[in-house]
């Protein structure tokens, strides 16, 4: 009996057979790592841009207000032919080009101060200064831009000894306070693309009498390009997407404002509309891959 016993096989348990049946199959490991995640993209991201796209050309029914599900090209149409969408659509375009130009121009010496300037302490401090506005409340920023651009406010009390008024509520409030919100997104992959440019090269440079400026526009943008294009990425499309900032600062509507105030009673053209940043995102993205930019996100 204690033979037969000790040779009685051992069970592998669930564990060893699951070890057993990924061992040397390296595709099948990540494809179940990434099953989860890929299967949320697809139903809860890509899955809503389909309803977004089916929804769009649908139609409401003029008399009763009830969404007919029959396919239409009219809130396209409607989109493209009346003037009030295509300003709305301008401004709001205008303006995420405004603050992605203002955001590059202001992170660029910031990050290059950060990556070649500041020692390893003084480079920690100031990674830890532009990430500390995005701890704090998104709508307590906006708020508090709003009570400095509001009549009586800071705006006005500094500009008031040169008879200056502030720009008050409009497009420039919303540009101002734009750059302001997403800056700390132009400035982290700037500083990232400007950390890999290894200093023999602006060593070199200086060796063969290139000067500062010559230096910056023939070695340092050009290497960093694709690092501002990468954080153009994130003030472009935040800027486009945005419609809280434009109601609290502004009076005048922008993409996202025009589709939130029409979903509950014009889904289909709320959706049609929707679709224009989409767009305007996609040929940014593919002009953003043809510089490079994904290297740096």
């Amino acid at each position: 009996m204690e033979a037969a016993s000790a040779a009685a096989p051992v069970r592998p348990t669930v564990g060893r057979r699951l070890a057993g049946l990924f061992a040397g199959r390296p595709r099948l490991t990540v494809g179940t790592l990434l099953a989860g995640p890929i299967g949320w993209l697809v139903i809860g991201y890509l899955g809503s841009l389909a309803v977004l796209l089916a929804a769009a050309f649908w139609n409401v029914n003029a008399l009763t207000g009830v969404v007919s599900q029959t396919f239409s090209f009219d809130n396209f149409k409607t989109v493209f032919t009346e003037s009030v969408y295509r300003n709305v659509a301008l401004r709001t375009v205008t303006i995420a080009a405004a603050v992605t130009v203002t955001d590059a121009i202001l992170a660029f010496p910031i990050a290059f101060y950060m990556a070649k300037v500041a020692r390893r302490r003084g480079k920690a401090i100031l990674v830890v200064a532009v990430l500390m506005p995005l701890w704090s409340s998104y709508l307590v920023k906006v708020y508090a831009w709003r009570t400095i651009l509001s009549s009586g406010g800071v705006f006005d009390w500094a500009l008031h000894p040169l008879g200056i008024k502030g720009p008050g509520y409009g497009n420039v409030a919303v540009w101002l306070v734009m750059s302001y919100l997403w800056l700390p997104y132009m400035i982290l992959p700037i500083f990232a693309g400007l950390e890999r440019i290894s200093d023999t090269l602006l060593a070199a440079s200086e060796d063969l009498g290139a000067g500062p400026w010559t230096t910056f526009r023939k070695v340092i943008f050009p290497l960093a390009l694709p690092a501002i294009v990468a954080g153009s990425i994130f003030t472009f499309s935040l800027t486009l997407g945005d419609y809280i900032t434009p109601q609290l600062v502004s009076n005048n509507q922008f993409i996202g404002n025009v589709v939130y105030s029409n979903i509950t009673n014009n889904l289909p053209l709320a959706s049609a509309f929707a679709t224009v940043p989409v767009v305007i995102m996609i040929v940014y993205l593919l002009i953003a891959r043809r510089l490079g930019a994904f290297e740096h996100l």
